[in-house]
């Protein structure tokens, strides 16, 4: 390990990064916010469009206009996939032979809505320190912030290792095309020993959070079809039955409706002794925050609606660690204006299923449609298309490996100086396909997974945010954990 950093030279990476968010970073990420690239799921003609290239090109620019002294970037452009940013800065005063990795993406989710009347996922307002938008805070931010902490080492004069930077465009699509680009990438990868993921969330804005697992996902298009029209629906009820009890009843085989549990073993993992002693550690920081900071109909204050449990470490359990079913669109509806008296010949549910850390997520996929289309009540026509490629239709969650006590040691002082609090560990709920790749690809690298998804910063969700006090302390934090690896 090298030599603990001074507390001039910690504030000088501080300061470096209070002004390039304040000059150059807060400006990048309002332009990029504007450019609707949204990620190849949302938008089948992604490339005709040219959005993501657009925002990739514009990255790319942005880092080449520093003239970090050995920074070499290229675009690097698979056939019929998503285009990627693959930087590399040599090793600075140092003899390590480890390479550090920064991952980061630029692709989008789609707009979604209920924004505020003066917000909109394509209109970027900076007020009171937070960037609102979509993508600031989810992910466009992170190749600004890894070029700037690299260069904050470099203005200070300090020792680093070799540092590569992977920065993709399809990750809300659940990086189908990110294993061709690590088997491409692979051999100028070099030997990775820290990974430095910035796509992940905080528990609060008042110390640095370390993700200490996140969970897999298969998603998909479940439909069911009972006729080839829609007919009559005085004529037809009763006796043509609903595809929408037909498709409820197969949901049934999945989920308890009146808990929420999901019901086949195989979806569920044990979760490991540590991971239950950090939830009851990060739960008596956060208490009821902890559901109370999602936006409740009737309010956070204990009012008619209430979480599935008001139990802090029930609640950080349920979303990082416990399956969980989501329904997040729907086919085959008229729009209420204009729904006749018709009984549909089809509906149609994209599904969400969240799983825990440890379960295989192309396994899950594969069980899954076997749960859902077998044996179809009234020999209705039941489907599901799960997302993604042949041979990778789920992606596999991550539980990180054990902590390095330099990295620990780091990390905490890190929080400390930075924020005036010891460092945080919680589990994120949702999915980053990257991790558990370079989980099996480099087993023995160290993992810091962190990001600027805080409370209330609703990621896909309206009136997404990016806190950028928040995002400047975490640029100056992995400047600093970059500067300490052994």
């Amino acid at each position: 390990m090298n030599a603990p950093l001074r507390p001039q030279e910690i504030a000088a990476l501080a300061a470096y990064s209070n002004t390039a968010w304040d000059e150059r970073i807060v400006s990048a990420l309002t332009d990029y916010i504007a450019v609707p690239a949204k990620s190849p799921m949302f938008d089948a003609q992604w490339s005709e469009h040219g959005l993501i290239d657009r925002v990739v090109r514009d990255a790319a620019a942005w880092v080449e206009s520093r003239k970090l002294p050995g920074l070499k970037l290229e675009l690097v452009r698979l056939d019929g996939r998503t285009p990627l940013i693959f930087f590399e800065r040599p090793a600075s005063g140092t003899t390590s032979r480890d390479t550090v990795l920064l991952y980061g993406h630029l692709d989008k989710q789609p707009e979604f809505s209920g924004w505020r009347r003066d917000l909109g996922p394509w209109t970027p307002k900076y007020e009171d320190g937070l960037l609102y938008g979509r993508g600031g805070a989810d992910d466009g931010y992170a190749v600004y912030a890894a070029i700037t902490a690299l260069e904050s080492l470099h203005a200070q004069g300090l020792p680093h290792p070799r540092c590569v930077g992977v920065i993709e465009s399809c990750e809300e699509s659940g990086s189908p095309d990110l294993p061709a680009y690590i088997e491409a990438l692979k051999p100028r990868l070099g030997n990775v020993g820290l990974v430095v993921c910035l796509d992940s969330g905080a528990g609060n804005y008042e110390q640095l959070w370390l993700t200490t697992s996140l969970r897999g996902m298969v998603s998909g298009v479940q439909k069911v079809e009972i006729l080839s029209e829609g007919v009559h629906s005085g004529d037809a009820s009763g006796l043509v039955p609903s595809s929408f009890r037909i498709l409820r009843h197969v949901l049934d085989r999945l989920e308890n409706s009146a808990t929420g549990e999901l019901l086949p073993e195989a979806f569920h993992c044990a979760v490991p002794p540590m991971r239950q002693d950090q939830a009851r550690a990060t739960a008596a920081i956060l208490q009821d925050e902890v559901w109370k900071r999602f936006p409740w109909a009737c309010g956070a204050d204990g009012g008619p609606t209430l979480p599935t449990t008001t139990d802090p470490v029930q609640a950080l359990l349920n979303r990082t660690w416990r399956p969980t079913l989501s329904v997040t669109g729907v086919d085959g509806f008229p729009d209420l204006g204009s729904a006749g008296n018709v009984l549909r010949p089809y509906t149609a549910f994209k599904l969400s299923l969240r799983l825990p850390p440890l379960v295989d997520g192309h396994e899950a996929s594969v069980k899954l449609k076997a749960l859902l289309e077998d044996n179809a009540p009234y020999n209705a026509k039941v489907t599901f298309h799960p997302d993604g490629r042949a041979g990778a239709l789920g992606a596999t969650g991550w539980n990180a490996p054990d902590l390095a006590p330099w990295l620990e040691s780091v990390m905490n002082q890190a929080s400390q100086v930075h924020f005036g609090a010891p460092v945080g560990y919680i589990g994120q709920g949702g999915t980053i396909p990257l991790m558990s790749m370079l989980q099996r690809g480099f087993p023995a690298a160290q993992m810091m997974v962190c990001g600027v998804l805080g409370p209330k910063s609703n990621a896909h969700g309206p009136n997404e945010f990016l806190h950028v006090p928040y995002g400047k302390k975490l640029t100056a934090a992995v400047a600093q954990v970059i500067a300490a690896c052994p």
